[in-house]
């Protein structure tokens, strides 16, 4: 399947997800807002389909990311009934089999988040900044933590603005003090492990990796700046 095949797919598929999970969500105003960020992710994935920026990999990766953050839209992210889906397959509770007191789709979210996310983000790196060897690895790690800390923000302002039971069922909090710290660090851990594997991945396969590496931590004199 050709690069804009494969899109279009992707594209029809999302769309299909969207129009299904978009009917009779538990809560309405919270999917509205979680929908707004829809808006951006559109505007800059038509632009990287223009450019080619973004390989099928990371459109797929993408596209994963994209429909587990509908599914938590559709039910809000604190009350997805994953527990009661495995309790009906199973007959016991995840959450007991785990030991977990809280609905934990944000968590994992989160963690998706930077594990689906943090290639495409490289290949920005990769393709617009041009970086190279440990940066290419070290500014999508950066750019995780970064704008999770700045959807933590976003949180914070929409439950102020908002308050009320729409504030808490956007921020999710579940009474933990913590929560914004730790989607925070899931975010990291789920991105520490794709570039990782991205770094083990290109260790094999690449002749010059090392040569590479070694370079981009190289200081260069001013007639190489």
């Amino acid at each position: 399947m050709n690069y804009p095949q494969h899109g279009k797919l992707l594209l029809a598929v999302f769309a299909t997800v969207w129009v299904s999970l978009a009917v009779s969500p538990h809560y309405r105003q919270d999917w509205l807002l979680e929908n707004v960020l829809l808006l951006p992710v559109f505007a800059v994935l038509i632009w990287g389909w223009k450019h080619r920026l973004f390989s099928r990999l990371s459109h797929t990766l993408i596209f994963l990311f994209l429909c587990l953050h509908e599914i938590g839209a559709h039910y809000t992210y604190s009350g997805v009934p994953y527990d009661e889906w495995w309790r009906a397959l199973t007959g016991s509770g995840f959450n007991d089999l785990l030991g977990w007191k809280r609905n934990h789709f944000d968590r994992l979210a989160h963690f998706l988040y930077g594990l689906l996310c943090a290639y495409p983000f490289r290949e920005v790196f990769l393709r617009v900044a041009k970086v190279r060897g440990f940066w290419s690895y070290f500014l999508p790690l950066d750019i995780m933590l970064s704008t999770s800390a700045l959807f933590e923000l976003i949180e914070w302002a929409a439950a102020e603005v908002f308050g009320g039971d729409l504030g808490a069922a956007y921020v999710g909090m579940q009474g933990d003090i913590w929560d914004a710290q730790k989607d925070m660090a899931l975010a990291a851990l789920g991105a520490l492990i794709a570039i990782l594997i991205t770094a083990g991945v290109n260790r094999r396969f690449e002749r010059d990796f090392a040569r590479e590496w070694s370079d981009s931590l190289r200081v260069q004199g001013p007639a190489e700046a």
